[in-house]
């Protein structure tokens, strides 16, 4: 019994340190990404859960590149009802001269009473060589954005992201993933 306990503890431990392992890597991001060609629309296919998106159902973001080099930030979400939210924001490189890694900082009263606090991740994981897909998430592996140029992307596609998504350790089983058009009300396309 001693033994039987031992060894069960043991598995434990082993387990807790492979996953906390795992956890303290950071996923790896791309080399980096050519922001001019980046902008434009972009389709949410899946996300993990974000406590901001909790009622949507079709999301897009729109960024368009500034002068100073940073993005404007333009994310829709479209919610059940077929009724579009807006957040306005902007996204400026975590490091000088690196663009794999970005801040996000949306317009909100938050950020007005807070600047700099309320700053998000935004970690391109994955970007497909014609710039038609792209995986993005966050350091700690909570949230993840699964985006095509297109609202709706072939079996091939998905199961790529799916794959570059958990070969980077997100747990690709929470996924929420976008409503089909057809299942919208009708007059809201």
């Amino acid at each position: 019994m001693t033994r039987l306990l031992a060894s069960f503890g043991i598995a434990l431990l082993l387990a807790g340190c492979a996953s906390s392992e795992m956890d303290s890597l950071a996923p790896k991001t791309v080399e980096s990404v050519d922001l001019k060609r980046y902008q434009g629309t972009w389709y949410e296919q899946a996300r993990l859960p974000m406590i901001f998106q909790r009622n949507c159902v079709q999301s897009e973001a729109h960024y368009t590149l500034k002068p100073d080099g940073n993005v404007a930030v333009l994310n829709r979400c479209r919610d059940a009802q077929g009724k579009w939210q807006e957040a306005k924001g902007t996204a400026s490189p975590q490091v000088a001269g690196k663009t794999d890694k970005l801040w996000v900082e949306f317009d909100n009263w938050v950020s007005t009473l807070l600047p700099g606090v309320t700053k998000g991740d935004y970690w391109v994981l994955y970007l497909g060589d014609d710039y038609s897909t792209a995986l993005v998430g966050n350091p700690d592996r909570r949230y993840l954005w699964l985006l095509s140029r297109k609202p709706h992307i072939d079996q091939q596609a998905r199961d790529e992201l799916l794959s570059k998504a958990q070969q980077q350790g997100y747990d690709t089983t929470r996924l929420i993933w976008r409503t089909p058009d057809s299942e919208m009300p009708k007059g809201t396309k």
